[in-house]
């Protein structure tokens, strides 16, 4: 453990897919890690040495701070209770399934005075965070025009996914990453258009699915996004291309560019894949570590917890897209609340 992150306990809330890469990393990192779910934590703690404590409150009691990997529609209640117990909060995307709550608990935090930053692991990527770099830098001039995609074999078919109410549909689950990153590499955006194939059905997300959503930013920018939950099996991909006045960025993770992703093992059982990276540290590990180092008073890391409820608020804009086929105007538009 380095000497920043001595003696750290984590409360980790969660035993699902994304509990694993997070277990792993808190003990890549030397943390003593507690764990509290309402189902698998005893299979958890045994495959990567947590301590299962009883109730949420014992956690609370114990842990320095909480690292949140549950369903995305319990995000909210749980991360006000880590913040009503004065706790310093961790939670993976989405923060919430609306901006509205993303604010209720951004405001929840700063009256407590306790910290709450969003897991969008992505900018912890190579890839991405040597695009933001390069346009940082001046290196392709103003950004034209960009494209960000991402697929996956479909999670909807088992569990809770194809609930929007309770998992906000792909873009929300899957697209958010993307969201996020065409603001974080194009800059604010002023216009939201989407449409999605097949639709949604009665709240129902079809199980095999893509979304498209162009976004106009302030710079006059255009980026594009596009997700898929495809057949059981479909290869996890994710790449981009980022055009500006004297370059183009490019990187496909299928693609011969010195930086792949691979599966976790059991990836390919068609349900949730998660990206590993290949070539050094894995991005998550990176990510926490920044995370815990924050809330520890050293420097604040790259997403903030506004970055995660402008990601929600950018997909809630999507969805109302959808709804009414028109463009969503962002100076404008307020969330409503209603995930679904």
């Amino acid at each position: 453990m380095s000497e920043e992150l001595a003696g750290l306990t984590v409360g980790l809330i969660g035993a699902g897919n994304i509990s694993r890469i997070h277990a792993a990393s808190w003990k890549a990192v030397g943390a003593r890690v507690l764990v509290y779910s309402l189902e698998g934590a005893e299979e958890l703690a045994q495959e990567y040495g947590l301590e299962v404590v009883a109730t949420r409150d014992e956690l609370l009691a114990q842990a320095e701070f909480v690292d949140i990997v549950t369903p995305s529609a319990t995000h909210k209640e749980i991360t006000l209770a880590a913040i009503a117990a004065g706790k310093n909060v961790i939670c993976e995307k989405p923060l919430t399934l609306t901006a509205a709550d993303s604010h209720e608990v951004i405001d929840a935090a700063a009256a407590a005075g306790v910290r709450l930053y969003p897991a969008h692991v992505v900018r912890w990527f190579p890839a991405y965070k040597a695009a933001y770099d390069a346009i940082q830098a001046g290196r392709i001039g103003e950004v034209a025009v960009a494209r960000f995609y991402r697929q996956a074999s479909s999670p909807a078919g088992a569990g809770w996914y194809r609930d929007v109410a309770r998992s906000g549909g792909v873009i929300m689950d899957l697209m958010v990453h993307d969201l996020d990153q065409a603001r974080w590499l194009c800059g604010e955006v002023t216009t939201v258009y989407a449409v999605q194939n097949p639709p949604t059905v009665d709240g129902v997300s079809p199980v095999n699915v893509a979304a498209h959503v162009t976004l106009t930013h302030e710079s006059g920018a255009i980026s594009h996004c596009r997700a898929t939950w495809g057949a059981t099996g479909t290869t996890f991909q994710t790449g981009f291309s980022v055009a500006g006045a004297s370059g183009v960025l490019k990187f496909k993770s299928d693609g011969d560019t010195g930086y792949r992703e691979e599966l976790q093992n059991g990836g390919a059982a068609g349900d949730l894949l998660i990206p590993e990276s290949a070539l050094g540290e894995s991005p998550y590990l990176t990510q926490l570590r920044e995370f815990a180092i924050g809330l520890r008073g050293g420097p604040e890391p790259r997403v903030l917890a506004s970055d995660g409820a402008t990601a929600v608020y950018l997909a809630e804009a999507a969805r109302a897209s959808m709804e009414s086929g028109q463009p969503i105007d962002m100076k404008t538009f307020v969330s409503t609340g209603a995930v679904a």
